[in-house]
């Protein structure tokens, strides 16, 4: 049988390329590990690394041992918190991967009052673009995360969250911010500052530029909000944000495309996983929440 703390060793020797390194990080003897990875290649009778260029790489097999070994520890993680959970949701931890637009402007006061309802849990966010949780969800390696609603694969169970629209976002100064709309082929002609691939909205616009025949000049790269505003703000480039994130920028401003572009994006949860109580709890959190907004709105277009 399989040692776990073996699995770790091995992981952390798989991040790093380095088993010196692997040994800082786990506060492990050097030799130790070396040991241990000695001796999970005899049990398996495989082996799981090889060198190239100073650094250790996994081979074929190693690669297929890492896949099982995430599972293997996520599902022990998971029983750990689903352990500490049980005396009345008092311990526990909600991990939950989430974009990071919705992040800084959209969580922050759910997260603040599932807090303050289960004041003894813990909160963890891992700041992701949508199709990199998708991924991270499918591979074990979360329990809870927000992608696009249109990308739920059979394997995630989705609880609908909220309809937000894209929009070209341009400095006060900038000549389109007096327009009422932007098409395409105008925001593509500009210099833009966009995020990195794995967020859904740098995707959009690179396969929009495919299907159009036009190649984006894009000036800046980052997944830093702050810095992608600065850089509209100046006047350098234009850019592509949800509409909530420059609501309150007096010097941004928002244009809805030709064809208004709105997405939908969900919380999901992989469905043959066990979920924990501190995870249930969450999910009836947001249930409550939307039926909340729902009955507010229902009240509002009656007044």
């Amino acid at each position: 049988m399989i040692d776990p703390r073996w699995l770790k060793q091995f992981m952390a020797v798989a991040h790093t390329g380095n088993i010196t390194r692997a040994a800082e990080q786990l506060h492990l003897a050097q030799p130790a590990v070396t040991m241990t990875i000695k001796k999970l290649e005899q049990q398996l009778s495989l082996t799981l690394f090889e060198r190239h260029q100073g650094r250790l790489h996994l081979t074929a097999e190693g690669k297929r041992l890492f896949e099982h070994s995430e599972r293997i520890l996520a599902a022990l993680a998971l029983a750990e918190q689903d352990m500490s959970a049980l005396h009345n949701l008092e311990a526990g931890e909600v991990t939950i991967g989430i974009p990071s637009m919705l992040g800084s402007f959209y969580f922050p006061p759910l997260l603040m009052a599932f807090k303050h309802r289960y004041s003894g849990l813990s909160i963890r966010v891992e700041e992701a673009g949508t199709q990199i949780v998708l991924d991270q969800l499918l591979k074990g390696r979360l329990g809870l995360g927000i992608v696009l609603t249109s990308d739920l694969p059979a394997g995630l169970n989705g609880l609908p969250l909220l309809r937000e629209e894209m929009v070209a976002v341009v400095a006060r100064e900038h000549p389109f911010a007096h327009k009422q709309s932007l098409a395409l082929t105008e925001f593509l002609g500009e210099e833009l500052a966009v995020f990195r691939h794995g967020f859904h909205l740098r995707e959009h616009i690179d396969d929009m530029a495919r299907t159009l025949g036009i190649q984006p000049r894009i000036g800046f790269e980052s997944n830093l909000i702050p810095l992608l505003k600065a850089v509209v703000r100046q006047g350098f480039a234009i850019t592509s944000f949800l509409r909530m994130v420059v609501e309150q920028d007096q010097d941004l401003v928002p244009i809805s495309f030709d064809t208004p572009y709105f997405l939908d994006l969900c919380l999901a949860w992989p469905k043959d996983r066990r979920l924990s109580r501190a995870e249930q709890a969450f999910i009836a959190f947001i249930r409550e929440q939307n039926r909340g907004a729902l009955q507010h709105n229902k009240q509002t277009v009656i007044t």
